[in-house]
């Protein structure tokens, strides 16, 4: 099979070559290039040890160098190229305490974690493949490389990583090693939670979010986040539901764009309804006030998981606001967009479609024309510029001051302004909002 490497890839290998050295790009490089998918970096293996490595090349950055990783530098590029090595235990799950280097590609590739990523390739050797890396893409596998119990007590990430990897790919799990991943699921309490953060998020974004259930089946929601265990075992006996409410999370996934705070915000819409919910004497579910629910449930765990500021806030204005349901008349639709958020409006669509398809057939025409209905009032209102915020007001504080008002009055003149203006924007003018400031002010005064 021959690959296409990147010129400065082959560069580095054939200098490496050119000194007496074995190298090879290795790792998921390899995996995507056979797959024909654009790999986001490449690495490099070579029999150099690190201190070959940067005598040979001029540019380089001690990255990882107790671990054998050198990162070479050829013009704007960088590339990290690591020895051929062996690995020692891992009392801490993630690094191995000891790292013997090897001549040995074979014991190199042997100490990857599944067989897709155990493949390495130069352009002289060809592909090789000792761990059946090439037949478990054929067959749309993934499996650990070795015995799956050592992969995992090796680094605990990688229950989550093969759980990914399934889902950016499409593929399924070797049973053996989704045994193992049900085994090893506890180990993650061990793991920081940056890295399984990073995990999560590429498993959310990928071509298939619903493989989030199998964290669920294989014991990881309960160490990461057990919150989601308790939607899926949370009924919905409501008409507009027909399944659990982590079922119904899971079906919404997909039916938003790829993108981390949509995911994020599916994911958690509904986190508050096993803590909200109150059967009636009827049987029938309720689940008041779930959305202000959600919202603290969800800060709670995105904080856990170290997301940053501006990811937690839009994630929590859309959980906060996805069951508002406003009607389709220009005033709703611009006091719902005053409420969201600009930036997030069109956001707050999708999320609201997403949630009503994903519901029962009770009333779903009904409620996906109104949520068509109030996405086109929006085009409508955003293409002929009408006031949605304080800052689109006609009027601001500058202009109460120069009139005399002080303080918080100025503040509640504003308010109010807007509330009028969003009712109806023709009293939009300085003349009207600074006549209603005078008229407030009298009223005020008389009281």
């Amino acid at each position: 099979m021959k690959l296409k490497l990147p010129p400065k890839v082959s560069l580095i290998i054939d200098i490496l070559r050119r000194h007496g050295f074995e190298a090879y790009a290795v790792g998921g490089c390899v995996r995507d290039s056979v797959l024909a998918r654009t790999p986001n970096d490449w690495d490099i293996t070579t029999a150099a040890r690190p201190e070959e490595i940067k005598s040979i090349f001029r540019r380089t950055v001690d990255t990882g160098i107790e671990h054998g990783t050198v990162t070479v530098l050829i013009d704007d590029a960088s590339f990290e190229v690591t020895t051929f090595r062996v690995d020692g235990t891992y009392s801490d799950g993630r690094h191995p305490d000891s790292v013997t280097f090897t001549p040995s590609l074979k014991e190199d590739l042997k100490r990857r974690d599944f067989t897709i990523n155990a493949m390495a390739y130069n352009d002289k050797v060809g592909l090789v493949d000792l761990y059946g890396g090439m037949e478990d893409l054929q067959k749309h596998v993934i499996r650990a490389v070795g015995d799956p119990e050592a992969r995992f007590e090796e680094d605990a990430l990688r229950v989550m990583r093969a759980v990914r990897f399934a889902a950016q790919l499409g593929f399924a799990i070797d049973p053996v090693t989704l045994e193992a991943v049900a085994h090893h699921a506890p180990d993650l309490a061990r793991v920081s939670a940056e890295r399984i953060q990073t995990e999560l998020v590429k498993l959310l974004i990928s071509p298939n979010p619903g493989m989030f259930r199998i964290l669920y089946e294989t014991g990881i929601t309960g160490v990461i986040m057990p919150e989601f265990d308790r939607m899926m075992a949370t009924p919905q006996n409501t008409p507009y539901h027909n399944s659990s409410v982590g079922g119904h999370t899971l079906r919404t996934l997909p039916l938003v764009p790829p993108d981390k705070v949509l995911r994020l915000a599916m994911l958690l819409h509904d986190s508050g309804k096993p803590e909200a919910r109150c059967t009636d004497d009827n049987g029938r579910d309720h689940f008041t006030g779930h959305a202000e629910a959600s919202v603290r449930i969800a800060r709670g765990i995105l904080r856990r998981l170290k997301f940053d500021n501006e990811t937690i806030r839009k994630t929590l204005q859309l959980v906060k606001w996805h069951d508002l349901r406003p009607a389709s008349d220009p005033a709703s639709v611009r006091l719902a967009v005053h409420e969201i958020g600009r930036e997030l409006f069109f956001d707050y669509i999708m999320v609201e479609r997403a949630d009503t398809y994903a519901k029962s057939l009770y009333r779903q025409e009904e409620n996906l024309t109104r949520i068509e209905e109030v996405n086109k009032t929006y085009i409508h209102v955003l293409g002929r510029g009408d006031p949605l915020s304080l800052k689109d007001l006609a009027i601001d504080g500058s202009d109460l001051l120069a009139a005399g008002f002080r303080g918080r009055q100025i503040g509640q003149i504003l308010d109010g302004a807007l509330k009028l203006v969003l009712k109806d924007p023709a009293y939009n003018t300085r003349e009207c909002l600074m006549t209603y400031a005078a008229g407030r002010d009298e009223k005020e005064g008389a009281s």
